[in-house]
């Protein structure tokens, strides 16, 4: 059995809160970061994102969990720290901005040069590697996420595999630390060098969201021809093989991964040959237009829309792809009203807030949803989705 580690988590987004509470169940954990509003939060045990799992453990479970605005003296007796800080991919620039990253590694580095420092935020390929190089320690390693937006917590209690981009003793008790919090048993782990990893986490979601593409040109293609898409989808995924899951169409993928990880990934491969990476991220932006093409034929003169978040149970609204289908709205001239009751301001973006459901449903000409919802049921004539299965 190990003995309880001493760890300090940066960042409290999804991956830093999940990691935090499932690790402070056998270990002490301190859990950082700039923001004092979300400190004081935790502190009081309330989570500062939604996540059932992380709002029950905080108030229900015995946790050995500190929450500390991040300053240098927070690493010095830290046997781990982990980093689970924003980074962000510019398509335009082809620059990923890893900038936090590189600052925690730098104070961490400098205050506590004996603790084993695990990188959990999105990175390119190659990045783990260049760091290690760059203090001349074998002590920087990649551990990637495979979380879900609003069920972080339960994606690592019950994690599909633990990946550890490194095999040192250190890597190795990591991945023990990572088994001893999870609830679901013979977990698999799977340790590669610290590049491989990078690679795991990026042709994963690229996989995925390869998938929604294909489920979604196909339903393009069922919508303009007249058929039946729920029949043809059905159809294809009773082969085991292709498989009865995450074939519900959308209007593209958003959220905070898929198109940052495709994207970065499609930067990696630009000495590479490849059709099929450049193809996701044009089938996306593809998708997205028809979406708009579809309700600007209904000729509508005010548009609304029901929820900017891109799925249940997600309070993500920042890359959902619904805003993309509202600049091309925006473009043709089309007013936009939106219902979306986590925002309390009587405007986003611009765009007029309603949130009189009433009121909502009979200004709108059209109402456009990427998920089915029970309280727009009783106005189906004005709505426009493509969800056919009523999942994510």
């Amino acid at each position: 059995n190990n003995k309880s580690a001493t760890i300090a988590v940066v960042g409290m987004g999804y991956v830093g809160m999940a990691n935090a509470v499932l690790l402070a169940q056998h270990n002490r954990v301190t859990l950082l970061d700039v923001d004092e509003q979300r400190v004081k939060l935790v502190q009081n045990k309330k989570s500062p994102i939604a996540d059932p799992e992380i709002e029950e453990y905080l108030t229900q479970k015995e946790l050995d969990l500190t929450a500390a605005v991040v300053t240098n003296a927070a690493y010095k007796n830290a046997n781990y720290v982990i980093v689970a800080t924003p980074t962000n991919y510019d398509p335009e620039a082809n620059y990923f901005d890893t900038s936090t990253v590189e600052s925690t590694i730098a104070a961490v580095r400098s205050s506590n040069p004996k603790a084993t420092i695990v990188i959990k935020s999105t990175i390119p390929i190659g990045f783990t590697q260049s760091m290690r190089e760059k203090y001349q320690t074998d002590k920087i390693i990649f551990a990637p996420e495979f979380l879900r937006e609003g069920r972080a917590l339960y994606d690592n209690l019950y994690p599909s595999r633990i990946i550890i981009g490194d095999n040192t003793v250190a890597a190795k008790r990591f991945g023990q630390l990572l088994l001893e919090g999870a609830i679901k048993q013979d977990i698999p782990v799977i340790y590669t060098g610290s590049t491989e990893a990078e690679a795991i986490k990026l042709f994963a979601n690229t996989y995925l969201a390869m998938r929604i593409s294909y489920f979604n040109e196909l339903d393009t293609f069922a919508e303009t021809q007249g058929l039946n898409c729920a029949d043809i989808i059905k159809g294809i995924s009773a082969d085991p093989r292709i498989g009865d899951y995450y074939n519900n169409p959308s209007f593209g993928y958003g959220g905070y991964c898929l198109p940052k990880d495709t994207k970065q990934l499609l930067a990696n491969f630009s000495d590479t040959p490849n059709e099929l990476m450049g193809a996701i991220v044009a089938a996306n932006a593809t998708r997205i237009k028809h979406v708009a093409d579809m309700i600007l034929a209904r000729k509508p003169k005010v548009v609304g829309i029901y929820r900017l978040t891109m799925k249940a149970g997600s309070d993500n609204f920042r890359q959902s792809s619904i805003r993309a289908v509202v600049e091309h709205l925006h473009e043709e001239g089309v007013k936009v009203i939106i219902y979306e009751p986590t925002v309390t301001t009587e405007a986003f973006e611009d765009m007029p807030v309603q949130n009189d459901l009433t009121a909502f449903k009979s200004a709108s000409d059209v109402i456009v949803a990427n998920r089915r919802a029970q309280d727009i049921d009783d106005v189906a004539e004005k709505v426009y989705t493509r969800d056919l299965f009523t999942r994510d």
